[in-house]
């Protein structure tokens, strides 16, 4: 008996994850070989390169069409992120955010049958123009505040404006309650320098009144600064920052994309930042 094979593509638009399912093959054994794993070619700032030996029919091919590979980040089983689709064995990406860590993966598909999908190959794309370094500082991911320290580095090679840097700090909001008061506890540069504003995804074409009470809501407490100048090398020095709702109700961190259980300094590739517009480090879907 033949056995159906999905595959849940999660594709992204703008920095949005969508779900699709799509059949793979209705037989019980891929029909083409599996390719190889990639290889990195090129790894700059905004653009990764990537090579794989072909796939070919395990037998008779059952159509004379091209085979097409599928460079994906595999999320879970039959569960992947789509990062771009070619005829060709290279392909270069051009929108993975720089200084990010990826496991990446390639899958052919061709009419009338499929391949497994080849085993990972772990990149950590090259810097952008600034990282973003977190320091957790919550005993509890349950408790009624959220604490941390965050820190911005200038890794390239000129000065940078702080007033064309946007952080992003990534949660979850429980039962649909957007409220959180921000805090600036201490910074080294002045909390007078850094601004807050608590951010939700609205999705397109949502009706009046979401957030539906007792769902759960992305969103991002949005820093920005008031001014200021980085040397290459140089960095803000910590920001110390402390959240809780206006009830002081409990918040669980522990489904909130940026939270860290740990108390190091990390670079935390689940913190976003943009310069201008275009995103320079982290990545949430990753």
């Amino acid at each position: 008996m033949s056995v159906r094979r999905v595959c849940t593509v999660v594709a992204l638009a703008a920095s949005v994850g969508l779900s699709a399912a799509a059949p793979a093959r209705a037989d019980d054994l891929p029909a083409l070989t599996t390719p190889g794993s990639p290889t990195v070619l090129t790894n700059e700032p905004h653009q990764l390169t990537l090579s794989w030996t072909p796939a070919a029919w395990a037998g008779a091919p059952t159509s004379d069409g091209p085979i097409s590979y599928e460079v994906q980040v595999p999320l879970g089983p039959h569960v992947y992120r789509l990062l771009g689709t070619t005829t060709a064995t290279t392909l270069t990406l051009t929108d993975l955010a720089p200084g990010t860590t990826y496991r990446i993966a390639i899958a052919a598909r061709a009419l009338g049958g499929y391949s497994d999908s080849s085993p990972t190959t772990t990149v950590r794309t090259a810097p952008g123009r600034a990282t973003v370094s977190y320091r957790n500082l919550d005993w509890s991911p349950t408790n009624n505040q959220i604490q941390y320290v965050l820190q911005v580095t200038n890794t390239g090679a000129g000065p940078l404006d702080l007033s064309t840097v946007r952080v992003r700090y990534h949660l979850r909001f429980e039962g649909g309650n957007t409220s959180l008061v921000t805090n600036c506890d201490w910074a080294a540069l002045g909390c007078d320098q850094v601004r807050q504003t608590v951010q939700f995804f609205v999705p397109p074409g949502t009706p009046p009144g979401y957030p539906v009470p007792g769902t759960t809501v992305p969103g991002w407490v949005e820093l920005t600064f008031a001014g200021g100048t980085l040397a290459p090398g140089a960095s803000t020095g910590p920001i110390q920052l402390r959240h809780h709702r206006h009830s002081w109700s409990d918040i669980d961190e522990r489904d909130d994309p940026s939270w860290l259980g740990n108390g190091q300094w990390t670079e935390n590739e689940r913190i976003t930042l943009d310069v201008d517009g275009v995103r320079e480090f982290g990545d949430t879907n990753n």
